[in-house]
C-alpha cells in the first residue's frame, strides 16, 4: 500500500466491525484474507463495491489496454495505491466479502485515511499539497 503506507514503523487501528456489519465500502483500506493464499492477509483499497462497473488498467506498466468488470453480488473489487507494483482484484478478480477481515485507520488522527493518491512521485505530492493550502 505505498505511497499511502510506510514499510517500516507505521502504526494503524484495524476495526472489525464495519466488515461483520457490511458498513466497509468504496474508498476504505481494509486487510482482507488472500484469496490465492488463505494464510496470507493483504492491506488493499476498495475500489468497488458489488454491482459497481470497474474500469481497469490490465498492465500499467507496458500499456494502456482496459477491462471492464462489474462486481458480482457479494464481492469487492481491490486494488493496492501503487497501481504499477501491486497484486489485487486486476490479477485475481473480485474477492468475497466474506474474505475482508477489517478496515484500516491510522493512528495519527484515527480519521479517514483520505483519497487514493493520484501520484506516487513525491516531488508531485509536495506540490499538490501546496497548492491546496
Amino acid at each position: 500500500m505505498l505511497p499511502t503506507f510506510n514499510l517500516t514503523n507505521e502504526l494503524v487501528l484495524l476495526e472489525r466491525i464495519s466488515t461483520r456489519n457490511g458498513k466497509a465500502g468504496s474508498g476504505d483500506v481494509v486487510i482482507l484474507q488472500s484469496p490465492e493464499n488463505p494464510r496470507k492477509l493483504v492491506t488493499k483499497r476498495i475500489i468497488g463495491m458489488e454491482g459497481d462497473k470497474i474500469t481497469y488498467i490490465v498492465d500499467p506498466k507496458n500499456s494502456d489496454r482496459t477491462e471492464t468488470v462489474i462486481v458480482p453480488k457479494g464481492h469487492v473489487w481491490v486494488q493496492g495505491d501503487n497501481i504499477y507494483n501491486s497484486y489485487d482484484s486486476r490479477n485475481f478478480g473480485p474477492v468475497p466479502y466474506g474474505l475482508l477481515k477489517g478496515k484500516i485507520w491510522p493512528s495519527s488522527a484515527f480519521g479517514s485515511i483520505g483519497k487514493r493518491p493520484e501520484t506516487v512521485d513525491p516531488a508531485l505530492k509536495v506540490l499538490e499539497q501546496t497548492n491546496q493550502s
